[in-house]
């Protein structure tokens, strides 16, 4: 037996000596819980609390370790994996990952002055004049807030034109094209880098005014635009950390 049941079960701890193992008649001795047998004492009361204490520490421990291990193993192994940040797209054509509420609400946050109101509208424009083509909604919205600088503007584009691409805009005297409201100003962009991106003919009615001009699929990939759209060589790269800074927003926050 162990020699701590054996000190504190068959000991009296006050005043009593230890078991001696000899015989004694039944009505002196009870039954322990591990088998063995106790002498029963005439001082019940010293006695009861010599055996019950250590007792009552060894099933409050046996209790709380059992009761407290296995629900937080169960709790870490619960713990759903956050999914990985996409990477950015290579191609105009596609789909694109993000709603038009997450694509708004990054928008917001780059500008917050900009108006809630109105970058919700433009937001859903952009996803439904995108599907409507084929182009990856996330690089458009993309582009317009390279051009737009997240809709300060600040160039010779001015809000009042919605044109959100910077058409036709090539220096003092020509600062672009004008569409009569911010949904054909999203088409006519639309279009327009649905040209660069590939020769597929349009879908919708033709609003771009600059169409005709484009080499047809002459830039399907991102780091293509980048001395075709604008002259700006390091143009893709700055289209790229904007998809880079919006898929991180967006699906990093899970």
């Amino acid at each position: 037996m162990n020699p701590f049941f054996k000190r504190h079960l068959f000991q009296n701890p006050v005043n009593a000596a230890p078991w001696s193992g000899k015989k004694s008649s039944p009505h002196k001795l009870l039954f322990s819980c591990g088998g063995g047998l106790i002498p029963r004492r005439t001082k019940g009361p010293k006695f009861a609390a010599g055996l019950l204490i250590p007792l009552f520490f060894f099933i409050a421990a046996y209790f709380f370790s059992c009761a407290g291990g296995p629900p937080e193993r169960e709790k870490q192994e619960n713990i759903p994996e956050r999914p990985p940040v996409p990477s950015a797209p290579e191609y105009i054509m596609g789909t694109g990952k993000v709603s038009p509420q997450q694509l708004a609400r990054f928008l917001g946050n780059s500008n917050p002055e900009a108006d809630t109101i109105f970058t919700d509208r433009l937001a859903d424009y952009y996803v439904t004049e995108a599907a409507a083509e084929g182009v990856n909604h996330d690089v458009a919205f993309a582009q317009m807030c390279l051009e737009t600088g997240f809709l300060r503007y600040g160039g010779l584009v001015t809000p009042d034109m919605n044109n959100f691409c910077g058409l036709g805009s090539t220096g003092p005297g020509h600062p672009g094209e004008v569409f009569p409201d911010p949904r054909i100003g999203v088409r006519a962009h639309i279009q327009h880098l649905k040209a660069y991106a590939t020769e597929t003919p349009l879908d919708q009615e033709l609003v771009d005014p600059r169409y005709r001009w484009v080499r047809y699929g002459s830039s399907p990939a991102i780091q293509g635009l980048a001395g075709t759209w604008a002259a700006d060589r390091a143009y893709g790269e700055k289209l790229k950390d904007i998809l880079e800074r919006l898929y991180l927003s967006v699906f990093n926050s899970y």
